[in-house]
């Protein structure tokens, strides 16, 4: 039987050399999440350039109106791409707040007052400055949806503790964010992919933490102390193999984050454990007080 070659510089290969490879049966498989903005939201990025370059070969009056419409499209370009990643990461959580700032709905009112704008000075006047603007406002909000109005899973949750959850998960992601821009002066692919491979069991605790508020205090040295740590061991990593390509210093980084990331999975499935134990609990307490009170539920009928 044919056996596929995979090594240290193989597509797809561990990014540790053969010899300090280690096998470890917790580690799964993780395939890096596509990013929510997709090619409509990039062409809106390319679409008001028509109107900046045009604008050249315009009276003065022209210019400015074709100026205006440019920067009108690209602010609602802008907007709808924050509110898309907003709308992807709200998607995500089974505890979320509605986003502050309604980002596509603006951009829906930004893109309308661009057409509007664009209409100005054409044979139909006032008209068709409010169809081409109505029009132009309405397409664009059918075509992205509008942004989350209300929030989600918050009934019977303390705000007071979700307030604290949420400026956890926002430190906790700032350090991953620094991570990821450090990680980038290293100039190696696979080492790249190991950092986003742990970065994604992180966040499944981030996530455990979030459905259940009361998994703070467990959680938080993970969400701080170690993970500032793996930042700043990241950092240093980067500037140290940016300038002379340690080899040592980077089967060092990758065991680090090896030894990081089961701590991390660990921790998420002793949390996840936990719920469900005490759910087990609260079920069978209820079942007792039922059956005290003689209201036991009823056998499920036969198929």
């Amino acid at each position: 039987m044919a056996k596929r070659f995979g090594g240290e510089y193989s597509p797809g290969g561990d990014p540790r050399p053969q010899a300090d490879r280690t096998p470890s049966p917790q580690r799964a498989v993780r395939r890096k999440r596509l990013s929510p903005v997709g090619a409509r939201v990039h062409i809106l990025f390319i679409l008001p350039f028509i109107w900046a370059v045009s604008a050249f070969w315009r009276d003065p009056t022209g210019m400015v109106q074709n100026l205006g419409v440019f920067a009108l499209m690209i602010l609602s370009a802008w907007l709808t791409r924050e509110g898309v990643i907003a709308q992807d990461a709200y998607d995500q959580r089974r505890i979320a707040r509605r986003p502050a700032i309604p980002r596509k709905i603006f951009a829906s009112v930004a893109m309308g007052l661009a057409l509007a704008l664009a209409g100005w000075g054409s044979d139909g006047g006032i008209l068709n400055m409010v169809i081409f603007g109505v029009l132009g406002g309405v397409l664009h909000l059918a075509s992205f949806g509008p942004d989350p109005l209300t929030d989600k899973g918050m009934e019977g949750v303390d705000e007071f503790q979700t307030d604290r959850v949420a400026r956890a998960v926002e430190g906790a992601e700032a350090h991953l964010a620094a991570m990821s821009d450090a990680i980038l002066r290293a100039r190696d692919r696979k080492v790249e992919e190991r950092l986003s491979g742990f970065q994604s069991h992180v966040r499944e605790l981030l996530r455990a933490v979030e459905d259940d508020p009361a998994n703070l205090a467990a959680a938080r040295r993970y969400m701080g102390v170690y993970l500032q740590g793996a930042r700043d061991a990241t950092i240093k990593f980067a500037n140290l193999y940016e300038r002379n390509r340690d080899a040592q210093a980077r089967t060092d980084y990758i065991d680090l984050l090896d030894d990081l990331e089961e701590n991390f999975m660990l921790r998420t499935e002793t949390l996840r454990d936990s719920d469900r134990q005490e759910l087990d609990i609260e079920i069978d307490v209820l079942r007792e007080r039922l059956e005290r009170e003689g209201l036991k539920p009823a056998d499920p009928a036969p198929n």
